[in-house]
């Protein structure tokens, strides 16, 4: 969408806090509810071999986590971590990691906590520079992970978000 083009950059520290009087969170570090569409077809692997359809990826497995409300910064890396280990995975095996986020330091938690490789995170930029296509979030960083992954070599990745309240999801795809 048109949200970075538009910035202000001298604007920026002059943004009052979103939460607390002397917090960090500001338009500046928060997604843009944006317009947004994406579309996923799901089918049992022998449903697309009796229709001849050639799949992308195969989800190999999901996850959630609820915590406390207050907490819902930290609600994906508990996602993360159960979708790696129904999936048998190491942080190791994950090419790319697509985790979405309403305020920057959600992406930024699993980067810090999980250990995980800033490199592999968001390679296109997460929802702060793409916006946030509410109702589409899911299906978006699907379509975002399977590009990614096509585009760099990869297999594995692992798609996360903070769907509020201290509630996450994660999905384990690989490429076929």
């Amino acid at each position: 969408d048109e949200q970075p083009f538009n910035a202000n950059i001298e604007k920026i520290p002059t943004l009052r806090p979103a939460f607390a009087k002397d917090g960090t969170i500001t338009a500046a570090n928060a997604s843009s509810i944006s317009d947004g569409a994406s579309a996923l077809v799901l089918m049992r692997e022998s449903t697309a071999e009796e229709k001849g359809a050639t799949p992308l990826a195969r989800i190999v497995a999901h996850s959630t986590q609820s915590q406390a409300p207050a907490e819902f910064t930290i609600a994906p890396c508990g996602a993360i971590e159960k979708v790696l280990a129904k999936a048998g995975w190491a942080k190791a095996d994950v090419d790319l990691f697509e985790i979405n986020e309403a305020f920057a330091m959600v992406a930024m938690m699993p980067i810090r906590d999980l250990e995980l490789d800033i490199e592999k995170v968001n390679i296109y930029g997460g929802a702060c520079a793409q916006g946030h296509p509410v109702g589409s979030t899911g299906s978006r960083l699907i379509v975002t992970l399977i590009n990614a992954l096509k585009n760099t070599g990869g297999t594995k990745g692992v798609a996360a978000l903070c769907i509020g309240g201290g509630e996450a999801t994660a999905m384990a795809i690989e490429l076929v």
